[in-house]
Parts: C-alpha cells; structure tokens; sequence
C-alpha cells in the first residue's frame, strides 16, 4: 500500500486569511516569530529563506526574515531569495534579516568591536516629513529596552534608507526605507527580554502589512470542517491512529463532526502504554465523545519482539513497523466492512502539527535527525491512502484552544504528551513486561502526586523514567539492590525549548516516598534538572 500526500490535501488558508511569510536563516528564535504573530490572530507560516517566491502558491501580504548564526558577508551566507524586494509588499529584516536588507541595497555591514548580547536601550527617531517610517515603534515612547543578540551590525546605512532607531553602540539599529516599506532591527521585538517587542510586530502585521486579524480557532472550525467534507465526499472513509494524547484526540474529534462514524479510530495496545491507559481512552473517546473506536490489544506481539533489545533507535523502529503491521491489518478489515455498505476507505488522518512542519525546515534542507519520531504519516510508507491532516497549522496550544471550542472536557484537553514508543524509550536498557509494570506503577504515582498539588497544569509533561542502573539501599534493616527511578518535569510553550520544572521540596518528598514505599524493586528516585537544549525531553 501507498501513502499519497497530493497538495490540495493541504488545507489552503491562504485563500482566506490575510498570511505573514517568516523566511527563517536559521535562527534559534525564528519559531518565536511565528507565535507572536499568530497570537495577534494573524495567519502566518515559516519557510525556508532559500523558498523561491515564483513557486510559491500565496502571495503574503508582508514578510519577516528571522536572525541566523552566520554572517552576512561569509562566502556560504544564506541568502534570500532578491525577487522578494519586488513584491511591493511590507519587509521586516530582524537582527541577520536586517543585514541581509542593507546588504541588498549596498549598505555595508561589518564585525561588531564587542558582540553585543543582552539588554540596550533604544532610542527612537522619528520624522514629521515622513510618517510612514514611523508606523513600525507607533505608540512607544522615545526610548525603550530591547534585546541584543549579535556580533555584526551596519556600518553603512543604504542609500534612502533613514534611520529610525539608535543604541550606544549601534548606531544603526533600526532603519526604513519608506517607498519600497522596507523595515529592519537589529534587535529581537519576538523575545520576553523585549518588553515591547509583541507591539513592534503588532505594528508591523496590522499597521503596515494591515493584516485582518482573524485567525481565530472559532473561524478555524467551520472552514476546516467544510474542507474535510469536499475532501472526503458524501461516502468516504477516513482512518486514523489515535493514542488519547490531545493532538490525536482533538483531531479525531474534528473529523467526528464533519463526517461522523465514517471516520475509523483505531487504537493499539502495544504494551508499553500508561498504567490503564486503553481502558481510559476509550472511556474518554468512545463513550464520552462519540468517536467510532477500535481497541486492538497487540501487547504481546510488541513485548516479544523488544526482547533483548536495549538500543533507542531499534526500540523506536520496531514499535513503528509493528505498529504498520498491525495498523494496516486493521484498516484492511475495516476498509472491507466498509465495501459492504458502498463506501471505501482513502484517507488517513494525521496529528500533524505546526511544530513538526518547522523542525523539518532549514535553509540547507530538513534539520538534523536527533531521534526518530513515531508519526503514523512519517511511518506508512507503503499505504495508498490520501493524507489528511487538519492540525498541521496550529501550535500545541492552539490545538487545546481548539479542543475548548469543540466542547471537549479539560482534563483530555490538558493532558501531557506521551510519545508513540510509549514507556518502551522511558526503559533505558531492555524492555520486559516486569520493567513496564515497574514504570507503570511509578509513573501513575508520579501523575497522581502532581495533580493533589495542583501543579499538573503548570507542567507541561512529565513522566517518570526507569534507568539501567542498581544502587545500594537499606530497607528493613537489610541490605538492598535495586533499581532506580528518575522523575522529569519540563515547562515548556511550544515543546522546542523547555525548562525544569521547580518542584517544591515537600511535593518531591511525598513522591519519592511513595515510589520507594509501594514500587516492588526502586530504592531510590532522583530529579533530572537538565534543559532542552542541550538535552531532550525524553531520555531516549
């Protein structure tokens, strides 16, 4: 079987709202951009900044190019596309943006004496003859604080261009260009340590680009929901894995109303899931949500096959392809019930979202592989089924904003992430079925802790972990060698960065008593305090 992706299966929201096109360079920061702009509730996605703008099938109505680690003067700099400066739409250049705009129009960019990275004061100028080059700081006052991050910057402005904002050691640090509408800052508006910041792009967006801002998950729903059905037709099949986690969930859900129980869910056991984890998804999917389900128990055919097994990569690939196997089985036998009563299973749905559309962009082709991701659409090779995806637009938490709308409870809304390859990469080392109790037993503790502190929303996922070491503990007087459990809690908005979660010690405590107290075979439990980057929010 073949899975075809065919463009008009992408949802084309061009069409109907107002877009902002964010050419990356590769910037750490260019994904902030992007939800900056969408929580003005205007439309805008990322490409690449080598994205050709004649193949482009939008036109956007203003364009943002985001910093970049690189130079704008080094042999191999990224360089955009120059029919962008044809368009007659609004530019915005941030930081590298800024110098690859100078550098457009012969202005001269140069090392800075010291790098410049943290806080500065901007102060702003403004022109009576020319107003238009004021719109971008309207409304701010004459000074403001700002975020530097930077080791070049202009030492000669392009010719017509004005400058429009100063620091102590920039000169240059904002110009405009007012007959091409050409902004550029050497600062990051998209960051927090730039208080003001969110008003700069608001400025940008609304006031120069004079964007509608009506993006919204309200208007999201209808015109999604009409999509689906012309896709899908009067009598198509749609399919689709689901796991409980929101992503899949808020899909199914979307899916459920505009075709009803010709969408197929199907959920697979494949016995490394959450404690109770089936019997509570389909509490929460079939019964309370009306969603066509099937519960296929392979347990044992995924345990008996990670037997011996201790690599992550190895674990992941084998959880994928019996995953394929057992997933297409089924399809198969619902797609021939199907036949029975005049309709035919084409399409698969897919929890795509926003995030892992950009993290397989760059401006030298799709990023470096730190791990493997368990995707129904990234595994399914070999079917031929159409894809659907109607989340692929929308961040994390504009996909629980979704499921609010949709009427769908808080607790499934806000539930925390859990990867495809289950407790299988949360086992480091071998995964037994006594390993998978062990971890099932401390992560349920771990998750009932959280939530009688009421910190489970101020989480955004956290799991326990079960690492391939002993230690030596005491226990009724008696010597003890066991294993040991670690806890992980990250906060994170959009799952690319994430921070520790500071626990308050009691709350650790009471955890980590109960872990050792009541999991037959941990004597002892620590706290993972590492960030992402450099690590991961999984372990494997």
């Amino acid at each position: 079987m073949q899975l075809i992706q065919s463009q008009d299966q992408v949802t084309q929201v061009h069409s109907i709202y107002d877009t902002i096109l964010i050419l990356d360079f590769g910037s750490q920061y260019s994904h902030l951009i992007t939800r900056r702009v969408r929580e003005l509730g205007v439309y805008c996605e990322m490409y690449p900044c080598t994205q050709k703008i004649g193949e482009l099938n939008f036109k956007p109505k203003g364009i943002i190019l985001s910093g970049s680690p690189y130079s704008v003067y080094d042999k191999d700099a990224p360089r955009v596309d120059k029919e962008i400066f044809n368009l007659g739409i609004p530019i915005l250049g941030i930081c590298y943006g800024l110098q690859e705009i100078a550098w457009n129009h012969n202005g001269s960019v140069a090392p800075c004496k010291n790098r410049e990275y943290g806080h500065a004061m901007l102060s702003i100028i403004k022109y009576r003859d020319c107003p238009f080059v004021n719109k971008l700081f309207d409304g701010l006052e004459d000074s403001i604080q700002v975020w530097m991050s930077h080791g070049d910057q202009l030492d000669k402005i392009p010719k017509d261009f004005k400058v429009v904002g100063k620091t102590s050691t920039s000169p240059f640090a904002a110009i405009a260009h007012e007959d091409k509408h050409l902004f550029g800052i050497q600062f990051h508006p998209e960051v927090t340590h730039t208080p003001l910041g969110k008003t700069i792009i608001k400025n940008f967006v609304s006031n120069i680009c004079e964007c509608q801002r009506n993006w919204t998950m309200e208007s999201f729903i209808d015109k999604e929901i009409n999509r689906i059905r012309q896709i899908v037709g009067p009598n198509g099949q749609v399919v689709g894995a689901v796991s409980g986690g929101v992503d899949s969930s808020v899909a199914a859900k979307l899916m459920k109303e505009a075709i009803g129980d010709r969408f197929h869910a199907i959920l697979v056991d494949n016995g490394v899931m959450r404690l109770d984890e089936c019997q509570k998804v389909k509490k929460s999917l079939k019964d309370h949500l009306g969603i066509n389900l099937k519960v296929v128990d392979a347990s044992k055919m995924f345990l008996d096959r990670l037997k011996g097994v201790t690599d992550p990569e190895k674990k992941r690939k084998i959880i994928g392809n019996t995953f394929i196997e057992v997933f297409e089985s089924e399809a198969l036998l619902i797609d021939n019930e199907a036949k029975e009563s005049h309709g035919k299973i084409e399409y698969l749905l897919q929890g795509t979202l926003y995030p892992d559309v950009i993290e397989s962009i760059s401006f030298k082709g799709p990023s470096a592989t730190i791990k493997s991701h368990h995707n129904v659409g990234g595994l399914l090779e070999d079917m031929k089924l159409k894809l659907i995806e109607p989340l692929r637009e929308l961040f994390k938490d504009e996909v629980r904003e979704l499921g609010k709308v949709l009427g769908m409870n808080e607790e499934l809304i806000w539930r925390h992430p859990f990867p495809g390859p289950g407790i299988a990469i949360r086992i480091l080392g071998e995964v037994t079925p006594s390993q998978v109790k062990i971890v099932q037993a401390a992560d349920n503790i771990y998750i009932e802790e959280i939530k009688k502190a009421g910190l489970y929303r101020k989480i955004s996922q956290a799991y326990a972990a079960l690492l391939p070491v002993k230690a030596v503990g005491v226990m009724g007087d008696k010597r003890t060698y066991e294993q040991v459990i670690t806890l992980r809690a990250v906060e994170t908005t959009d799952f690319m960065t994430a921070d520790w979660f500071h626990f308050p010690y009691d709350v650790l405590k009471t955890i980590s008593n109960r872990i050792i107290n009541e999991v037959k075979g941990v004597n002892r439990v620590v706290y993972d305090i590492s960030s992402k980057p450099p690590a991961t929010i999984e372990w494997e």
